[in-house]
């Protein structure tokens, strides 16, 4: 485990935000995934998190997902909540990363390209979240799957026609083929972005990469994260997508934003008057 770390944990609105951040390099040679979970630095309980899985050789992936974090901190360090609006900034994420990244194309070895999977959070608790390629996001209430993106790949269009299950996805042999992602010359990215008005106390946000959700039904996952705190949950799934990988395994990232429910304040008997 290359990096697990806590982000700060303001409280408020009746729940403690608390986050972790998780990435290994899997039994690939070198790693091209990227990961970040920041805090605003001006609105407490604004929080970004952010995957991108490079591809592209070992500079060329690598150097595409770098772009995703750093277009990804320069914007979100100019977003004003209640000004700006999260779904715009993670789109202009999305079209400026794609931009810059075909540029690197230039100097690089391979073609360079990233997925990507996103979330922004403000301080009144919506949240709005965007993805390209096969990077995930996974919005969990108490354990239970409420919603997840859905996958730009070969593999995902065959479910959706009902051609194959997606326990049949997950062992096809073109299951690392993508439609969309950032960085493709001949295709834009596909703009798939996702707004929850209100997260509530007990919600989960998860992104990760291929190399992580490959290895997990949701609901092993949602226990896990419905009963550790993010940090140990982060490890958890890290460690145990290595022992399922059985060597063959991908580079794993994955970034956690978990809302604690506050506990309930206790109310103090007055003394009986003597």
């Amino acid at each position: 485990m290359q990096d697990s770390a806590d982000a700060a944990a303001p409280q408020t609105r009746g729940f403690r935000l608390a986050a972790a951040t998780g990435l290994h390099k899997g039994d690939r040679p070198y790693q091209q995934d990227q990961v970040l979970v920041m805090n605003h630095p001006r609105a407490a309980g604004c929080v970004i998190g952010v995957v991108a899985d490079g591809m592209g050789g070992r500079s060329g992936g690598r150097k595409a997902s770098d772009q995703v974090l750093m277009t990804a901190r320069q914007l979100f360090a100019r977003y004003k909540p209640g000004r700006d609006e999260a779904v715009h900034v993670l789109r202009q994420l999305l079209e400026d990363a794609n931009t810059v990244i075909k540029l690197t194309a230039l100097s690089s070895e391979q073609e360079p390209h990233s997925t990507l999977a996103a979330f922004l959070m403000n301080p009144e608790g919506d949240c709005a979240w965007i993805h390209a390629g096969d990077s995930r996001i996974y919005h969990f209430r108490r354990g239970q799957l409420v919603k997840r993106t859905k996958d730009h790949s070969y593999v995902q269009a065959l479910v959706d026609r009902g051609e194959i299950s997606e326990e049949d996805a997950n062992v096809h042999p073109q299951s690392n083929i993508l439609l969309g992602c950032l960085g493709m010359k001949s295709t834009p990215p596909p703009v798939d972005i996702h707004f929850v008005p209100k997260l509530e106390p007990d919600d989960l946000l998860m992104a990760c990469s291929d190399g992580l959700w490959h290895y997990f039904k949701p609901e092993e996952m949602g226990r896990v994260l419905a009963e550790q705190p993010p940090r140990v949950a982060a490890e958890l799934l890290v460690s145990e997508a290595r022992r399922r990988a059985r060597g063959t395994g991908d580079n794993i990232s994955l970034a956690i934003l978990k809302l604690e429910a506050l506990p309930e304040p206790q109310e103090v008997e007055e003394p009986n008057a003597a």
